[in-house]
C-alpha cells in the first residue's frame, strides 16, 4: 500500500525546548553592546521567523544595527545549542513509532540547516527524518507553502492527508496555504495569532495517537 500521508514538523518549540539558549544567546550578544538582558519571556516572544528577525528584534531601540550584533548571536549559539535545549516529553518515542507505521517525516524550520541538522544529531533524532530543510537551504521562510509542499511532493503524498504540527502562527498559515491538515503544538512556546487550526495537543503522545487513528 502506497502511504499518502507525511507529517512534517517545525523544530523550536515543537520537537525540542530551545528557550533558555536561544535567550542565553540573545543576551551575550547584548552584552558585548553593554545592553542589558532581556527576560526569557520577551526573547521567546521574537522567536518563529529566523535567526536574523531574532537579532533585529532584539536590538531593537538601540543604536547597535543588525550587520554588528547579528554575527556574535550566531556565534554564541553555535557553540551553545544544546546547553540546556532538549526533547519535549514523549519526542523521542513518537516519532519511533511514527517512522515504524511507515509515515514520512520531516523537518521543516526557519532555524538555519547547519544549526537544525547539528542539534537534531546531538539529540539523537537526525535519523528519525527523511528531509530536513532549514531557514537557509534555497526555499522561502515559512509561513511560504513552498518547503512543505516540496516534501509532499517527494514522497508522493496527498496534501490533504498529510500533516503540519507546528507551534507558531508561520507554521500554521504555511500548512494552511500547503493544504495540510495542521496541529497546534499548543506545549511549545510559539502562538497561533489569527491562524484557525484543526487540532490542538497539549502533548506530543496527543499527536502520535492522532496522526496513527487517522491513517
Amino acid at each position: 500500500m502506497i502511504m499518502k500521508t507525511c507529517v512534517i514538523f517545525d523544530l523550536d518549540g515543537t520537537l525540542i525546548d530551545s528557550r533558555q539558549d536561544l535567550t542565553d544567546a540573545v543576551n551575550w550578544m547584548r552584552a558585548q553592546f553593554q545592553l542589558p538582558p532581556l527576560a526569557l519571556k520577551q526573547v521567546v516572544g521574537y522567536i518563529g521567523n529566523g535567526v536574523k528577525l531574532l537579532a533585529e528584534r532584539s536590538l531593537k531601540g538601540t543604536d547597535i544595527t543588525l550587520e554588528q550584533g547579528l554575527p556574535l548571536l550566531k556565534k554564541y549559539y553555535h557553540e551553545h545549542m544544546v546547553d540546556n535545549t532538549c526533547l519535549y516529553p514523549g519526542v523521542a518515542e513518537g516519532l519511533t513509532t511514527l517512522r515504524h507505521s511507515g509515515i514520512k517525516l520531516a523537518v521543516i524550520t526557519n532555524k538555519p540547516h547547519p544549526a537544525t541538522l547539528e542539534i537534531l544529531k546531538k539529540l539523537n533524532a537526525y535519523d528519525d527524518f527523511d528531509t530536513i530543510i532549514g531557514g537557509d537551504s534555497g526555499f522561502p521562510l515559512k509561513p511560504h507553502p513552498a518547503p512543505l509542499l516540496h516534501f509532499v511532493e517527494k514522497c508522493g503524498a496527498i496534501p490533504a492527508q498529510s500533516w503540519m504540527c507546528g507551534d507558531h502562527y508561520t507554521d500554521l498559515e504555511a500548512g494552511r496555504r500547503a493544504g495540510m491538515k495542521r496541529c497546534f503544538a499548543a506545549y511549545g512556546f510559539g502562538t497561533p495569532k489569527d491562524e484557525q487550526c484543526e487540532y490542538s495537543v497539549s502533548a506530543f503522545p496527543e499527536f502520535v495517537s492522532l496522526c496513527l487513528s487517522q491513517l
